[in-house]
C-alpha cells in the first residue's frame, strides 16, 4: 500500500501532490527529465498494468513512495496500454526548459487521455468507433447519447430500458457517463462498462441545452430535432462536459447532432446479436458475419459497415435504394474494381479531418488529407451522371481552395514531426526562404573558411567542428599549434589537440543557430495559421467522407456478393419469408475446399405456415438453418445481396433468436434460467 507524503516533502513532490489533486480519479503521466514517472498507487497500478519495474524513493524525512516509470519517447508504446486497460490518464509536462530556470521546473497537464476521449492511432482501433456514452434514467423516458471524438460523429436517443440497452450494446461505448447517484443502477441494469460519474446538477436540461447551442453557434436545437427530447439533451450536455474537462479546448469537428430513431431500424437485441455472431464470436476459433463479408477499403466504411449490420433499415425504398447501387456495381465487375483501388488510396479521412480540428494532424497526414479529396473528385469524375451512385456523389464539395491551399503550404516529402523542420514550403515565406538560404549555405562557408584559414596559417590538419558547450570551433593537433595566430582564442585543451574560437567564426555562428531557431518558430507558426484556415472547412470534409464510406460499404456488399453466387432479394410489406437455396453466409466460407453447401429451402408465411418445427439428430444443422434464415433477412434489410437462389422477404420490424445453451455464473444464472431470460425477452417485446 503506498504511503502518502505529508513529512517534509520535496519540492518535486509537492508539486507532483498540487497537480495529482486536481486529478485524483486519473493515472498521472508525470515527466521528470527524459522520463514519465507515476507515484503512490497510480505506480502500483501503472507497473501491474504496463509489466514495468515498481521501485520506491525518497521523500523526505522518515517517509517513502512507490515509483514506476518509462522513458518519454515511450509514451505511444505504454498510453494505448493504461487507456485500453480502462484508466484515465493525465500527461504532465515540463513547460519550460529546465537549463532556463533556478527554481524548480513549472509543469502542467496538457492533455488527459480516457478511454472514450482519444486521438492517438495507436488508442483507436482502425475498424471501430471510440464512442464516449452518457445515460439518463428516468421514470418517463430514459436517454443516450454518444459522440466520437476521432471522427466528430455524434447521436443521441430516448427510450425505453429495452432500447437504451440495445443501443448499449450495438454501439459497444468505450467509456459511459452516470450520474452518481446512478451509477450503481446502471450497473445493475446495463451490465459492466468503463463509467466515469458526475454530480446531478451536470444532468439538467437547461445546462445540456446551454452547452449544445455554444458548441453548434445555434439559438436552439430544432434544426436538429432534439428540442422535444429532454432526457436525449441532457445526455448531450454530459457528454460536452467531459469533453470540455478532458480537453479544456473546443472541438469545432464536432458540429452537429442527429436523432437514433427506433422506428427506422431493425430490433436486434444483445441476445440476438450474440447469438448470430454478427460482430463478436464467443468460440475460440468462430468467425462473425462482419468479418466474413467485410470488403472495405477504407477504415471509415468498415466502421459504418459494423454499424449497417447492427442497425438494419425497415423502411423499403431506402434498402432497394441500396439495392440498386449494389446491383449496378455487381454488374459492372470492371468499375467495381477500379472503384475499389481508388478508396483503397483515400486514407481515413474522417479521423483526418477531426485530428486536423483540434491541431493533432502531422504534415504529411495533412498531405495525405490533400491527397484523399483530390482523389474524391476524381472518383465523382469517374462515376459520372447517370449511374445509381450519381445521387450519392452529386453533393460532393471539391474542396478546390483547401486542397490548394495544403499543397502550397506543405512541401511533398515533408517530415513527419513538425519540430524536425523542413515542413513548409518554399516561397510560402520570404523570410523563411531567406533563414532557410543562410542555414542551407551555412556547410559550404565553414568548408570555405576552414581551407583559407589552413591556407594562411599552414595549419594542414585544421578542422572545424560543433559541441554544445561552446559551439564552433578550429581544432589544431599539437603539431601544429605554434602556428595559431594570437587572434585566435584557445577554448579547450584535449591530449593530441587544442580547440579555438575566432571572433569571424562567433558572428557566423550566431547567424547560423540563430536561423536555425527561427526558421522552426516560422514553420510552427505558419502550420497553426494553416490549421486554422482549414477549420470553415471541416463540415465539408466531413460530408465528402461520409459519401465515401456509405460507397464503400455498398461496392463490399457488391464485391461479395459477385465473389459467392449471392442474389438481389425481393423486399414487400407481405408476411412472406421464401427463400429457396439458401445458405448461411458463414459456414459455406468455412468449409474445406471442394466442399458445397448443402441448401436449404425456408417458406413461412401469415396463413399456410407460421411456424417450423425442425427435428434432428445433433450436428444435422437445425441451429444452422435458424440462423441462416435470421441473417438472410437480415442482410436483405441492410441493402446486401443474400446467399441464395432466390428470396422474398416481407420486411420484419424485428429478429429474436433462442439458440445454444450456455450458462452465466457469474450472475448466478443456470443454463436454463439464461434460457427463460432470452424467452422472457422475445415475449416481451415482440410487435403487437
Amino acid at each position: 500500500m503506498a504511503k502518502s507524503a505529508n513529512v517534509k516533502e520535496t519540492p518535486l513532490m509537492r508539486q507532483y501532490n498540487e497537480i495529482k489533486a486536481k486529478y485524483p480519479d486519473a493515472i498521472l503521466l508525470f515527466r521528470v527529465g527524459d522520463f514519465y514517472e507515476t507515484f503512490g498507487e497510480d505506480a502500483v497500478r501503472a507497473s501491474s498494468i504496463l509489466g514495468i519495474t515498481l521501485t520506491k524513493r525518497a521523500n523526505g524525512s522518515a517517509s517513502h513512495i512507490e515509483l514506476a516509470g518509462f522513458p518519454h519517447h515511450s509514451l505511444e508504446t505504454y498510453l494505448p496500454k493504461l487507456v485500453k486497460a480502462g484508466q484515465r490518464v493525465a500527461i504532465c509536462e515540463q513547460l519550460e526548459d529546465p537549463k532556463m530556470t533556478k527554481k524548480i521546473v513549472k509543469r502542467g497537464i496538457t492533455e488527459l487521455v480516457t478511454p472514450g476521449v482519444a486521438f492517438s492511432d495507436n488508442v483507436l482501433e482502425r475498424e471501430n468507433n471510440n464512442f464516449l456514452a452518457a445515460i439518463y434514467l428516468d421514470k418517463s423516458s430514459n436517454g443516450v447519447a454518444f459522440v466520437d471524438v476521432s471522427t466528430g460523429e455524434f447521436m443521441v436517443a430516448e427510450g425505453n430500458f429495452e432500447y437504451v440497452e440495445r443501443l448499449l450494446h450495438n454501439m459497444d461505448p468505450a467509456e459511459v457517463i452516470v450520474q452518481k447517484q446512478q451509477q450503481q443502477q446502471f450497473f445493475n441494469q446495463f451490465g459492466p462498462f468503463n463509467t466515469f460519474a458526475f454530480d446531478d446538477w451536470v444532468f439538467s436540461e437547461q445546462y445540456g441545452n446551454d452547452l449544445l447551442t455554444r458548441q453548434f453557434e445555434t439559438h436552439n436545437l430544432k434544426g436538429f430535432g432534439i428540442d422535444k427530447m429532454p432526457a436525449a439533451v441532457i445526455c448531450a450536455g454530459a457528454v460536452l462536459h467531459y469533453i470540455q474537462e478532458t480537453r479544456r479546448d473546443q472541438l469545432p469537428h464536432i458540429n452537429s447532432i442527429s436523432r437514433l430513431d427506433d422506428e427506422q431500424t431493425l430490433w436486434l437485441d444483445h441476445f440476438t446479436i450474440r447469438n448470430l455472431e454478427l460482430v463478436q464470436s464467443y468460440n475460440i476459433q468462430g468467425k462473425t458475419l462482419l468479418e466474413t463479408i467485410d470488403r472495405t477499403a477504407t477504415p471509415m466504411g468498415a466502421r459504418l459497415l459494423r454499424r449497417y449490420l447492427l442497425m438494419p433499415l425497415i423502411n423499403r425504398k431506402e434498402i432497394e435504394g441500396r439495392h440498386d447501387i449494389v446491383q449496378y456495381l455487381v454488374e459492372d465487375n470492371n468499375f467495381s474494381n477500379s472503384l475499389f483501388e481508388a478508396l483503397s488510396e483515400l486514407g481515413d479521412t474522417e479521423r483526418l479531418i477531426g485530428k486536423t480540428a483540434v491541431a493533432r494532424v502531422n504534415p504529411r497526414e495533412l498531405n495525405q488529407l490533400a491527397f484523399s479529396l483530390e482523389k474524391m473528385n476524381s472518383i465523382k469524375d469517374t462515376i459520372g451522371k447517370k449511374t445509381p451512385l450519381s445521387k450519392l456523389w452529386a453533393n460532393l464539395s471539391d474542396c478546390k481552395k483547401l486542397i490548394s491551399s495544403i499543397r502550397n503550404h506543405i512541401k511533398e516529402d515533408c517530415s513527419v514531426a513538425l519540430n524536425k523542420g523542413g515542413v513548409i514550403a518554399d516561397g510560402v515565406h520570404k523570410e523563411l526562404d531567406e533563414l532557410r538560404k543562410i542555414s542551407g549555405e551555412s556547410k559550404d562557408y565553414l568548408a570555405s573558411l576552414q581551407h583559407n584559414e589552413a591556407e594562411r596559417t599552414g595549419i594542414s590538419s585544421l578542422k572545424i567542428g560543433f559541441n554544445n558547450v561552446f559551439g564552433y570551433y578550429l581544432e589544431v593537433t599539437n603539431a601544429h599549434k605554434n602556428k595559431v595566430p594570437e587572434e585566435w582564442t584557445r577554448k579547450q585543451t584535449l591530449t593530441n589537440a587544442e580547440r579555438y574560437i575566432t571572433p569571424e567564426l562567433k558572428e557566423y555562428e550566431e547567424k547560423i543557430l540563430g536561423a536555425e531557431d527561427k526558421i522552426l518558430a516560422l514553420e510552427q507558426q505558419i502550420y497553426t495559421e494553416l490549421l486554422i484556415s482549414i477549420l470553415p472547412y471541416v463540415k465539408q470534409v466531413q460530408h465528402n467522407a461520409e459519401i465515401a464510406a456509405k460507397t464503400d460499404v455498398l461496392l463490399s456488399f457488391a464485391l461479395f456478393a459477385a465473389e459467392n453466387n449471392y442474389c438481389r432479394p425481393i423486399l414487400d410489406d407481405s408476411f412472406l419469408i421464401d427463400i429457396k437455396s439458401g445458405r448461411h453466409p458463414v459456414i459455406e466460407q468455412q468449409l474445406p475446399p471442394g466442399e458445397k453447401y448443402i441448401e436449404n429451402d425456408t417458406y413461412m408465411d401469415n396463413e399456410t405456415q407460421q411456424i417450423i418445427i425442425l427435428t434432428g439428430p445433433n450436428m444435422a444443422g437445425k441451429s444452422a438453418l435458424l440462423r441462416q434464415t435470421a441473417l438472410i433477412t437480415l442482410l436483405a434489410q441492410c441493402g446486401s445481396f443474400v446467399p441464395a437462389e432466390s428470396a422474398r422477404i416481407g420486411i420484419v420490424d424485428k429478429i429474436f433468436t433462442r439458440v445454444g445453451a450456455s450458462d452465466n455464473l457469474s450472475l448466478g444464472e443456470s443454463t436454463f434460467m439464461v434460457e427463460m431470460n432470452e424467452t422472457a425477452s422475445i415475449l416481451n417485446n415482440l410487435s403487437a
